[in-house]
């Protein structure tokens, strides 16, 4: 089943995610800093990203996991899946790196391009806590902390085969409880655990088991709502909660309803969210947006715009901060259709993994 609901949040998480990134290269007013700082409360979306991962991939494979070939075939799609559009922004922030050594460019944040941690890039543990900092391609330690929890989905799918939805929640309060012990104690180094991202490893496993619960409670609902309204209404309020600094578990907690009643509301009426549909194009390359963004953000803002645009004061910051926002959605999609599909197609024929995987929802839905 196709959430459309999802996928539209799931956008709008990466292009808000991408307008904070790029605000930064704004002209320094008292109006960038209030815009900035409004998107940034805004942050905790990152764990309904999360969230949203855990329910849809739990969703789709927790009933085809039994086994060592099942498990390899989920891994090999997953990798087929992201890792090739890693790869190729980490290599432009290698290349970058190599400028910046050679005094060909310059940056106020040099520590990004640190080559003691290229491994950890490259093998993509630098959301597991072995990493002081965030370096080259930097919004990546949310796809290192994916990666962790797809490492991890026979933990999830043993607790729901023994446990059922009861165990996936003791999953998820016990993990909530160690994350917080955790950043008290010092061992993440964060304010809060909801903050974290060198740690983000840790954070999005209990968000996937969140995610899990809302999927297990909302697939066997047998409640018969169909307005998607009740969805936004939550989904709004929690924005309100972020905005007004609610405490973060309450944020949370909204936003887990928001998706019950978004995945409950679109299995009883589909057809209510196919207005969604317009975004669809958009709201399936939402990773790749995510993660070209800061390449984008290195040619288009951190080049073009500080070296010969900004010096000339012919247009505003905000004219043209359309133009990486734009750039960064169309190579997404060129990215997807031209070369992450093919890829993945070739990289899954190549270790003989079906191109498409099944889907559960029909065993999984209510009778």
């Amino acid at each position: 089943m196709h959430f459309r609901i999802f996928e539209t949040w799931r956008l709008m998480a990466a292009l808000l995610v991408m307008a904070y990134h790029f605000l930064r290269f704004g002209p320094g007013t008292l109006q960038q800093y209030q815009a900035g700082e409004v998107l940034h409360r805004l942050l905790p979306l990152m764990d309904m990203f999360f969230m949203i991962s855990g329910f849809l991939i739990l969703l789709r494979y927790g009933d085809l996991i039994s086994d060592w070939s099942s498990y390899r075939q989920f891994i090999v799609r997953r990798l087929a899946r992201f890792y090739p559009l890693y790869l190729v922004t980490f290599l432009f922030f290698v290349a970058v790196g190599v400028c910046l050594h050679f005094g060909l460019v310059q940056s106020t944040q040099p520590e990004r391009y640190d080559y003691s941690l290229l491994w950890e890039n490259l093998f993509l543990v630098q959301a597991w806590g072995t990493t002081a900092n965030l370096s080259f391609n930097y919004v990546a330690w949310s796809l290192s902390a994916e990666w962790f929890c797809y490492l991890l989905l026979p933990v999830y799918v043993l607790i729901i085969r023994r446990g059922g939805v009861v165990g996936l929640t003791t999953l998820a309060v016990l993990s909530i409880a160690a994350l917080e012990i955790a950043t008290t104690t010092g061992i993440i180094p964060f304010e809060s655990w909801l903050q974290a991202d060198t740690w983000g490893a840790y954070r999005a496993f209990a968000d996937f088991a969140v995610g899990g619960v809302v999927m297990m409670l909302a697939r066997d609902s047998r409640w018969k709502l169909r307005s998607h309204f009740p969805a936004w209404l939550v989904f709004a309020i929690s924005i309100v909660g972020m905005l007004l600094f609610w405490p973060s578990y309450v944020t949370v907690l909204l936003l887990g309803l928001s998706m019950f009643l978004a995945a409950v509301a679109e299995r009883n009426n589909p057809a209510g969210a196919r207005w969604l549909s317009v975004l669809s194009p958009i709201g399936r390359v939402s990773f790749g947006i995510y993660l070209i963004h800061p390449v984008m953000e290195a040619i288009l803002l951190a080049v073009i715009w500080r070296r010969f645009i900004e010096p000339l004061d012919i247009v505003s910051f905000y004219v043209f901060w359309i133009v990486p926002m734009a750039a960064t959605i169309l190579v997404a999609i060129a990215s997807d259709r031209y070369f992450e599909k093919p890829f993945s197609d070739w990289f899954n024929g190549l270790f003989g993994t079906p191109k498409k995987a099944g889907t559960v929802q029909a065993r999984n839905a209510p009778a």
